[in-house]
């Protein structure tokens, strides 16, 4: 499997076996161009495939515009939610191994959790941002988010439900996968480290070699630190390094299973293609089909995700069901505002990152989509970027 397409030729030839219109995958890079010389971000790399095949991967504008220094393929970002994918991969292996259930109680698997109707809440209710719990970015205001230790130990003293667990939708920023990544650790065999678990379960099987928890040294040089644009609401991820009121982001020890992770577009589209076929890349076989079926499948009805409707509202929006699976987001079937698009299948899912990233892969066209970028937007403003760019996409598939 291509990894990167390193010439025009072997670009065109790539084309040709993907299925994927030459003229549309053009159109699209000239779309990013646009944005970028408009100044609604500062650049982006992107990789579009079908049937396996890479039929555009390139890197548009700049890694920091104040620098004018361009992107690169090779470019390491942070993902934002986007980590979450790793998280949901970690909790179906242990699901598939016995080490706990979908029904398992997260009070059963962390005790400081008890307490009140947080004794109901489930791995499920977690996957499915059904917990009840507030849709925290922080769990104590000014507090370092780098170490997962104290993280968890601030969720299990400070937030409590607002809401009934397997009621309403309100997607978890920190809360969920927080929590969703000490179980994988507390009930790990070997007693790893969250990080190191990715690391050996993922990334290394995977041959995901420019991708880590935490800024790993050797990729600082390549790591694109996130610059929030002027018209993104003012935000802190703080880290024990004192490196900013976004330092949390540049830490290398930092274990953060809600957005702590970095990648390159190249190694995301491996991840994401080990998702296309079903749980196996390159005769390595990460999970079994049966669980991501499972996993890609509506599991929140025509509820609405209340965060979204909050962070959309002044938009005037229409309100549209959250269709999300075991931790994947779902395209679903509603004409509505999404970051896969309006064109995409029903059961095209995937994960998004906070006004930055995303991947998805739609199983009715064989066709996956990466694209991390520099210069984090607005989130209703991201919503319409990806919803264009994945539109523009989509229409490539002849």
């Amino acid at each position: 499997m291509p990894e990167t397409i390193r010439s025009r030729e072997e670009m065109q030839e790539a084309t040709a076996k993907s299925g994927l219109s030459p003229g549309r995958l053009e159109h699209l890079k000239s779309t990013i161009e646009r944005d970028v010389e408009r100044g609604d971000y500062h650049g982006a790399v992107i990789l579009v495939a079908r049937h396996g095949q890479v039929g555009l991967h390139e890197a548009i504008g700049y890694a920091r515009k104040a620098t004018r220094e361009p992107m690169r393929p090779d470019h390491v970002f942070s993902l934002f939610s986007v980590t979450k994918a790793f998280t949901n991969v970690l909790v179906f292996s242990a699901i598939e191994r016995g080490d706990f259930a979908l029904t398992s109680r997260i009070s059963e698997l962390i005790p400081e959790f008890r307490g009140g109707s947080r004794q109901r809440i489930t791995v499920e209710h977690l996957l499915t941002h059904r917990s009840g719990l507030p849709p925290l970015f922080v769990p104590v205001t000014g507090m370092c988010i780098d170490n997962l230790d104290e993280v968890v130990a601030a969720i299990c003293a400070h937030v409590h439900c607002t809401g009934v667990p397997g009621g309403s939708v309100s997607y978890s920023p920190m809360c969920a996968h927080a929590l969703l990544g000490e179980a994988v650790r507390r009930t790990d065999g070997r007693k790893r480290r969250y990080r190191d678990i990715v690391a050996e379960e993922i990334f290394t099987p995977l041959r995901m070699k420019d991708s880590s928890i935490g800024v790993r040294r050797d990729l600082a040089s390549r790591h694109i630190v996130p610059f929030f644009l002027p018209t993104c609401p003012p935000m802190q991820h703080l880290g024990h390094s004192n490196l900013g009121e976004n330092g949390a982001f540049d830490e290398p020890e930092a274990e953060m299973p809600w957005v702590g992770g970095i990648s390159t577009v190249a190694d995301m589209f491996r991840f994401a293609e080990m998702l296309r076929r079903g749980g196996e890349l390159d005769g390595v076989r990460i999970l079994g089909p049966a669980i991501l079926d499972q996993a890609t499948r509506n599991r929140t009805g025509d509820l609405p995700n209340e965060l979204y409707l909050a962070l959309t509202a002044a938009r005037g929006w229409e309100p549209c069901p959250a269709y999300i699976g075991f931790g994947f987001f779902l395209r679903g079937e509603a004409v509505c505002h999404h970051q896969f698009g309006t064109l995409a299948s029903p059961r095209t899912f995937g994960n998004t990152g906070y006004g930055s990233t995303i991947f998805w892969v739609d199983p009715e066209r064989d066709m996956t989509f990466v694209s991390l970028t520099s210069g984090v937007m607005d989130e209703p403003d991201n919503i319409e970027r990806f919803q264009r760019l994945s539109d523009i996409a989509l229409s490539a598939a002849v």
